[in-house]
């Protein structure tokens, strides 16, 4: 499957921004679809996850309540909402996708997934 993010830009701290992200070449019912992003001069770290159906999420402490990963599965698309956004934010969003869904404790000590896009950059300003 290829996974092709957009939507990153530059924002002021407090604003909000919707990451998309397109999927081609599987069946995209059948993946977990997640976020992920690497901020500069760290690791890759896990932001939210959501099962094929849609019916179970997990996501990461730092962003709880202020981001939300949905999907549309007639569109072959998976979504990150980001509000209220805080310059620590500032990052390279990747989503990926995986044939299964684990735990929140394989993505919280950082699993990851099979499929990975291209990134898309988030700057958050103060």
């Amino acid at each position: 499957v290829q996974l092709q993010a957009s939507g990153g830009g530059l924002v002021q701290a407090g604003g909000s921004l919707r990451l998309s992200c397109a999927a081609s070449g599987g069946t995209f019912g059948t993946y977990a679809m997640g976020w992920f992003r690497q901020p500069p001069g760290r690791e890759r770290e896990f932001v939210a996850a959501m099962a094929r159906s849609g019916d179970s999420t997990y996501s990461a402490d730092s962003v709880k309540g202020r981001f939300t990963i949905s999907r549309d599965n007639a569109k072959n698309t998976v979504y990150l909402q980001m509000n209220s956004l805080k310059p620590e934010d500032t990052a390279v969003y990747y989503c990926a996708a995986d044939s299964r869904f684990y735990s929140g404790s394989y993505y919280y000590t950082g699993g990851g997934m099979d499929y990975w896009g291209k990134g898309t950059q988030v700057t958050v300003s103060s």
